[in-house]
């Protein structure tokens, strides 16, 4: 059966995702994210390609697909822009791929919990319902204080909202009940 909740958010996503942001709407979601409560779904910086190669393994880096230099200034700039604009951030998990872990650290807004729920399962499809669930559940009972930022992957995004994400792109949810509400989008770019 369709979800209409589910529907209705991708289509607001998709939406969003069509053309640029007006700066009016960007400041209405930092302000929300200023008074708390919300999740930022963000997908690690800029590691060019797609997937990891042959050969993977978790916990070894020089295994996977790695941030960029862009990347990693990305991330900078992303965590320098949540602290310029002091946004409370209550807790980070991240997944435990090197990317999404470097990107938590380089950001530097809060200790890093690694979270194998934020897993790519973009290799392990047979995952895709468990960690789904497991994310949705934690961002489903976040209630603050401040907000709760969970880094992860492009295919984890698009399974609990509906739509795509750029690198390092942030979608900020409401958790409301058994849903959410998109409250905004954001991207920040390295100067």
């Amino acid at each position: 059966m369709l979800n209409l909740r589910r529907l209705t958010f991708a289509v607001l996503l998709s939406v969003l995702a069509a053309g640029p942001v007006s700066a009016q709407a960007n400041e209405a979601t930092w302000q929300a994210l200023r008074e708390g409560g919300l999740v930022i779904l963000m997908r690690h910086s800029l590691a060019p390609g797609v997937g990891d190669p042959p050969g993977f393994e978790r916990g070894r880096c020089e295994t996977q697909r790695n941030l960029s230099v862009a990347g990693r200034a990305q991330a900078e700039a992303t965590g320098r822009a949540l602290r310029q604009r002091d946004i409370p951030i209550a807790a980070v998990f991240s997944s435990q791929w090197c990317r999404a872990l470097d990107t938590a650290e380089l950001m530097d807004v809060g200790e890093v919990a690694p979270a194998p729920w934020l897993d790519s399962f973009f290799r392990e499809r047979s995952e895709q319902a468990a960690r789904s669930q497991r994310a949705r559940e934690r961002l489903l009972g976040w209630q603050g204080p401040g907000n709760l930022l969970l880094i992860t992957h492009q295919v984890n995004i698009s399974a609990l909202v509906g739509g795509g994400v750029g690198s390092g792109e942030m979608i900020v949810v409401r958790p409301d009940g058994d849903d959410m509400q998109l409250v905004g989008r954001l991207s920040i770019r390295a100067d």
